[in-house]
Formats: C-alpha cells, structure tokens, sequence
C-alpha cells in the first residue's frame, strides 16, 4: 500500500529561487499543451491528451526549452494533464453535465521524480535538474518517516507561498499475533458528520464519540479573520489596471500564508480524527467498517450559509483518510447507504422529527439515545450495494468513548476557548455584575465626567 507524507523545504534563497523555476517550467509544459490542443480545436483536430502522444511532442521540443526541468519532471506534468483529461471525460460519458476538461492555465504545476531519478540521504535530497544544470540539494525540515529502501515518488509543490516535498512510499499492512489481527466477523458503523467527524457503533456495545468543535471553530474563526483583513484593507485596494503597492503585496503574501497555514491544521486534524477510529478499532479487534455514504447532500441546495458547511465539512478527505488508514492497518471498508439513519428510531421504525440537539427522542415509543450513536448502529446492519432497509436488530453501544480531534488547534486545549475569539465584554455583554448599593448610601459606581461641549459664540 502507497502512503504520502509532506514535509517542508529548508532552503536558501537561491534555492528557493531554483525550486520555484521548476515549478514554473512545470507550468509553462501545462501551458503549452494547453496551446496546441487549442490550435488543434480550432483546425476540428482530434486533440493530443494521450501520455505516449504528449511524449512524443515533447521529446521533439528539444533540451532546455523549459529551463532547468528534466525530462522525467517533465512527463509527470503530461501524465497529470492525461488523467485529468481522461477523468472529466469519463464523468462526462457517465452523465455529468458539470464536468469539466483542464482548459486553464496554471502559473505553478506540481513536479513528480520516480524511484531511481532522485537520491535521498537522510534529511537531504537531490531534486532532478535538467542536463548541464548545477545539482539542486535542498534540506528537509524533519526526518522522512519511512525507510529509504520504501520510498517511491517526490513531489515538489508550492502551498501558501511555502515550499513542500510528498514524498510516497510503499509500506506493508500491519501484521498481528495470533489471536489479536481483526475478526472480519466484527462490524462497526461510522457516522460522519460535523459536529462529530465520526462517530462509531461496535459490537459488544462498544462505541466511539470523536469531537470537531474545534475544527468546526477553527474554520469560524478563520473565516472572521479574512472578513477583518478584507475590511481592514479595502480601501487601500488598488483600482483594476492600477500596479499594486509594496504594502498590498505584503497583504497578498500574508493572505497565502494564513491560508496555507488554516490548511495545514484542518489537514493535520482530519488525520487525528482518522487514526483515532482505526485504533479505537483494532483495539476492539472490528474487521469490517461500515460508512454511511453521505454525498448525496452536497447536491440539495441549502442556502449560502449551509452550502459553505457543508463544502469546509470536506466529504471527501474524511472518507478517503479514514480507508487508507484501515486499509494499512488490516480492516476492510464498505460505503453504504446512510439514507434515514439519523431520522429513524431503531426501536419502532418510524420516523422522527429531526432534534435540535445531539439527542434522538421518539414521541411513538418514548426510545431516546445519542443521534450520532443511533445513526451508526443503523449504518453497521446496513448491506453495502443495497437499499436503506436496516435488515437485522439495531444494538445501541452502551459503554462510550470520547476523543477530541485538532489538540494543536487554537483554542482546543484545556479552556476549549480560541484566543482570536473576542471577550465577552467587546461582543456586547453586560458584564460582571455591580454589588448593590449599600441602604441609604451612595452608588458603588464610578461617578461619569460629563464633558460640555456647547460653547456659546465668541467663547473658545
């Protein structure tokens, strides 16, 4: 199984200046096939996005037409550009309208190295350059955390103005003792959700609460702070057509590193999340996972303000963290169908109206029990490929445990406050309470300066 991690980029300045060229290079590759399949559609051409045929075009650029970018960085530009081609091509043939071929330009492309183009000795790396090209050794921020002998692929990409490397390696699935691996007759459910990243129901009445509050707030908050930036330097904005300030560029610099850096945490929390559920399960020997599919809600028009959650809830990245840890760890996940699970008592099979809060009470039977929990123990009877029927008997976990994912978040420690968020008093409180005045005395309040301001004329 192939795993990536990213590491940061120690450089110096000619080497940033270098490593940015390569990227460029990559850029300018994206641009020119770009270029001849449009010279192409105007001619009603069949257009060039086979990998053997961008190959074949580029080897017939001739050397350093791109700079200091080799061949093999290359063709990783063209294998990118093929995929996604055939990819929106592929979603188009299935039925989707909104698909889109790659028609825009891109001023930095990602550049991937394969295993025997590249040499990594410990914290350095050598980065491919072109022929006749000075050797590029750039430093890495930490140690790689997989053996050399398994890494396979570098890319080198550009995130908030920062400099990264994934570097992708082939790791083995885990191995148990005996007695210990996972019994693929366990079967858990997983609930995603907002407030509640995952939430699982196993068997033996065993189940699983991972929070995301603080996920949610960082998100909140991050969204405020742009608010305040924009307002902040609007009116310095320069006009269209107009060339920008020294201080607007810093303000652009700025605005990419608090995004990279929002992007990092949520990134980093999501992996907490995950590897909390993966270890929760091996613990309890599950075998199986079962996750209820929730995709279907990014399509149902909700409002502005919902369809923002729902697009910073990332779906995706939930999923497809959650099955490559499993996968490595030796579990086996099933996407079914979650349709009904959280508006559904498991006791009476009716439906309930959705609660305000975390709790699911049914006015038919009187059942009542954590929404999340009930929606994972419905997911964990469902069969993958079927209907939204729950088959067998629903058992609700009955001993739970809580993790909270994002402890490096700002705000998530012991306080569970975000220091960005201001105090009460600046949002509008009253504030602490005044004792009251003694009987007969005066008030305990400070006495108010009352300024005069009116002056008659001719006084100053």
């Amino acid at each position: 199984m192939h795993r990536t991690a990213r590491v940061a980029l120690r450089v110096t300045p000619g080497q940033r200046r270098r490593c940015f060229g390569l990227l460029r290079s990559a850029g300018d590759v994206w641009a020119c096939v770009l270029e001849v399949n449009a010279w192409r559609r105007r001619r009603h051409d069949t257009p060039q996005v086979g990998y053997q045929q961008l190959c074949r075009e580029l080897s017939g650029s001739g050397p350093g037409t791109f700079g200091e970018l080799d061949t093999t960085g290359a063709r990783s530009v063209l294998r990118r550009f093929s995929d996604a081609w055939f990819a929106a091509a592929k979603r188009r043939k299935d039925g989707d309208v909104l698909a889109r071929f790659p028609r825009r330009r891109r001023g930095l492309v990602p550049v991937r190295w394969y295993h025997g183009t590249f040499t990594l000795d410990g914290r350095r790396v050598r980065i491919p350059t072109g022929k006749g090209s000075a050797p590029l050794w750039v430093r890495l921020a930490r140690e790689v955390p997989y053996p050399v002998e398994q890494v396979r692929s570098i890319t080198l990409l550009c995130e908030g103005g920062r400099l990264f490397l994934d570097v992708t390696a082939e790791v083995p699935v885990a191995v148990y003792p005996p007695g210990e691996q996972p019994d693929p007759g366990r079967v858990a459910g997983v609930d995603l959700g907002i407030i509640h990243p995952y939430a699982v129901a196993g068997p033996g009445g065993e189940g699983l609460l991972v929070s995301g509050r603080a996920i949610r707030a960082e998100h909140r908050m991050h969204l405020a702070d742009t608010k305040g930036r924009q307002r902040a330097v609007g009116r310095r904005a320069p006009k269209p057509g107009q060339k920008g300030s020294r201080r607007w560029r810093q303000y652009r610099r700025r605005t990419r590193l608090v995004e990279g850096r929002h992007r990092r945490r949520i990134r980093q929390a999501q992996h907490e999340a995950a590897r909390s559920v993966v270890s929760w399960a091996v613990r309890q020997r599950v075998g199986v996972l079962h996750v209820g599919d929730p995709r279907g809600v990014l399509d149902l028009p909700s409002g502005r303000r919902h369809n923002l959650r729902l697009r910073q809830w990332q779906i995706g990245r939930l999923m497809q963290g959650l099955v490559d840890k499993a996968t490595l760890a030796g579990i086996t996940v099933r996407l079914v169908d979650e349709r009904g699970t959280s508006s559904t008592c498991p006791a009476c099979h009716r439906r309930v109206p959705k609660p305000c809060g975390r709790t699911l009470s049914c006015p038919h039977c009187a059942f009542s029990g954590h929404r999340d929990l009930v929606a994972a123990a419905s997911i964990a009877t469902r069969t993958p490929g079927g209907g939204s029927t729950t088959p067998t008997a629903v058992v609700l976990p009955e001993v739970v445990t809580h993790r909270r994912a994002g402890r490096h978040l700002p705000g998530a420690g012991r306080s569970r406050r975000d220091p960005r968020r201001p105090p009460k008093v600046a949002r509008g409180s009253v504030g602490p309470r005044r004792p009251a005045p003694p009987p007969g005395g005066e008030s305990l309040a400070q006495q108010a300066r009352i300024h005069n301001t009116h002056r008659k004329p001719g006084e100053r």
